[in-house]
């Protein structure tokens, strides 16, 4: 069981310390402001509320509930929206949305949307008028087989970070993340390895870069084409042709964190791609 602890960021919000994982839930610079910037506003969730009339959201990695909160709170801020909303949530641990909860952590929302956020924790289920949550708890890899194909209109991949949680930034994983993405919809995600980026074309997906929010690196955005996105810079491509861009394997999708790092480490070794540390130097 995974130890929490409180973590104040930047914006005012609370966010949790995991002793497990050894991070944060989210940045220092805000849980509130990143769940908006880094997933909500990429993913384009509004301008889809304005124009289709259901708008599916596969949030993996649930946490807190941050992610899904700023998606229910965008569309429910429109004044012309269209759409019904429909998230399917994703969560190894059922006691970090308990816990905000139960520490008030979600006040930060408007009462209404904190309290869809408590309903589900409690139920794992929520449904009204204009909304249905679905939270699955359970390793990600396998909950993942309830989600429909070609469904999301977007994906929120929030996990801890690969060198800890490799698990869910496998070539095989995000494939599977792929397959529930609808031809025109976005896959999004704070991380900006090569490893990942890797594993998203080796999937299918073209890649593109978000602007940086709190720290240097840009998050990332993946989409089929022929979707436009801002292109990643010159020495972000040039990290994806180096050994740091062979990705994590998980081929029967029951790996553990050490095999699946053992694995790629072993693959690296024996690459005859050159080394990132050149180009370290010049970033």
């Amino acid at each position: 069981m995974d130890t929490l602890s409180l973590f104040p960021t930047e914006d005012g919000s609370v966010t949790f310390w995991s002793e497990a994982f050894q991070e944060k839930f989210h940045s220092s610079h805000g849980a509130k402001h990143e769940a908006e910037a880094k997933f909500v506003i990429p993913a384009k969730i509004a301008e889809k509320a304005k124009s289709q009339t259901q708008l599916n959201i596969l949030d993996v990695c649930y946490g807190l509930g941050y992610n899904s909160a700023a998606a229910i709170a965008c569309v429910s801020a429109l004044p012309d929206r269209l759409a019904n909303l429909h998230i399917i949530a994703l969560e190894n641990n059922l006691e970090v949305p308990k816990k905000a909860i139960a520490l008030g952590l979600v006040d930060i929302w408007q009462p209404a949307i904190a309290q869809i956020l408590k309903t589900a924790a409690e139920n794992q289920t929520v449904t009204t008028e204009d909304l249905s949550l679905k939270l699955l708890i359970g390793d990600a890899r396998q909950t993942i087989s309830n989600v429909p194909t070609k469904w999301a209109d977007a994906i929120f991949l929030d996990p801890f970070s690969p060198p800890h949680c490799p698990q869910l930034w496998t070539v095989e994983f995000i494939q599977l993340l792929a397959n529930c993405l609808k031809p025109d919809g976005y896959l999004v995600t704070y991380s900006s390895s090569a490893a990942v980026r890797a594993a998203m074309i080796e999937s299918g997906l073209q890649i593109g870069a978000i602007a940086p929010i709190g720290r240097k690196s840009p998050s990332t955005i993946a989409a089929f084409t022929p979707t436009a996105l801002t292109p990643i810079s010159d020495i972000e491509a040039a990290f994806l042709k180096t050994r740091a861009a062979i990705p994590y394997r998980d081929r029967s999708l029951q790996g553990t964190a050490s095999e699946i790092i053992a694995l790629r480490q072993n693959e690296q070794n024996n690459s005859q791609l050159p080394p990132s540390s050149s180009l370290r130097k010049k970033v």
